[in-house]
């Protein structure tokens, strides 16, 4: 048996397909998987044996109509698919599985949760859903493949870091904590001092040292605050892909808005501190595995209007951000602290 599995974007989601995988082989070892991803994803599913990684061209070969049933053409070429597993669920995903059904392949979609997620939006539910890595093994198991998420890190370094740059966790002298300080968007994004503000105040009381984590498009700003912050370090940009999950795996804490670094850290076994502001962990993205008493945001109790996001897009309806100007750098640390106990 082999399955054609898709999740294309984005990075923190197509991170969480990692202990579906994982899960999926050691119940069912027979049966061989084909993971139809983006090729900048493929770090993390090193090391998962039976799963072979499969990097289309969107921006090229495989882009449009055409381009789909080529890639429908390049899949089939590889071998017989005996069923396809959408875990993305977009019109791309769609088409492409339209193909397969054509071909007499049956097909089993991701349930994305969409009126519960809306009724947490609007204020009608403070149900915590199901988390996206649930909902992901839903999938197999409604295709015909039970299994259990097995215990972590489920995401593990495949690239070596000399530990002259970052010691194995718990062997240096002092705490290295990871800053993702940065998200995609602006309504999940905490004020640039208050950040600062946090850092140093950690910096007061322990010994430590900061790496930085963000984009490309990030670094200026990382480095702004690498010249504010004693002992931080730059790992955007300084760093190939595989090399960042290595480092995060080595990390004591991250500290990460709702983020995919969030993700890969609580992915490799590190302790996540996660900041929320318009956004909540209610509506199935929270890290994996990690405890409520890491997360940080202010309080439905005193302000009902969050979340207002399911991924952090949009505008404040209030118009001041306060879910995130209210969150205090003093809040903050004794998460900080929670985690580092």
């Amino acid at each position: 048996m082999r399955l054609l599995v898709i999740r294309l974007s984005a990075m923190g989601d197509a991170a969480m397909v990692a202990p579906v995988l994982r899960g999926m082989r050691q119940s069912h070892p027979e049966t061989e998987i084909i993971l139809l991803t983006r090729k900048a994803f493929g770090p993390f599913f090193k090391g998962i044996e039976g799963v072979e990684l499969f990097f289309p061209d969107l921006n090229g070969k495989h882009y449009g109509l055409a381009g789909l049933y080529r890639l429908f053409r390049d899949i089939t070429g590889k071998g017989k698919i005996s069923h396809v597993i959408d875990l993305h669920d977009v019109l791309r995903s769609s088409i492409l599985r339209a193909f397969f059904r054509m071909a007499g392949v049956g097909n089993t979609v991701i349930s994305k949760g969409r009126k519960e997620k809306e009724s947490v939006i609007k204020g009608h539910s403070r149900q915590q859903l199901k988390h996206t890595v649930e909902r992901y093994r839903d999938v197999f198991r409604r295709a015909g493949y039970p299994f259990e998420i097995p215990e972590g890190p489920w995401i593990t370094p495949a690239t070596h870091v000399s530990e002259a740059v970052m010691p194995r966790r718990g062997e240096g002298d002092r705490l290295n904590i990871g800053i993702a300080p940065f998200s995609r968007h602006k309504l999940k994004s905490w004020p640039l001092k208050n950040m600062i503000s946090l850092m140093e105040r950690i910096g007061e009381k322990y010994r430590v040292k900061f790496w930085l984590f963000g984009g490309k498009d990030e670094i200026q700003d990382l480095r702004s605050i690498a010249a504010r912050v004693m002992d931080s370090e730059l790992v955007a940009g300084a760093f190939s892909p595989g090399e960042e999950i290595t480092l995060i795996s080595r990390l004591d804490l991250m500290i990460s808005m709702d983020s995919a670094n969030m993700h890969l850290a609580a992915l490799t076994g590190t302790r996540v501190v996660s900041i929320w502001g318009a956004t909540s962990p209610l509506t199935g993205f929270g890290p994996w595995r990690q405890p409520p008493e890491y997360e940080a945001g202010i309080p439905v109790s005193e302000l009902d209007c969050r979340p207002c996001s399911v991924f952090g897009k949009g505008e404040c309806r209030r118009g001041d951000m306060a879910c995130l100007r209210w969150l205090s750098a003093e809040k903050v640390f004794e998460r900080v602290e929670e985690a580092i106990k």
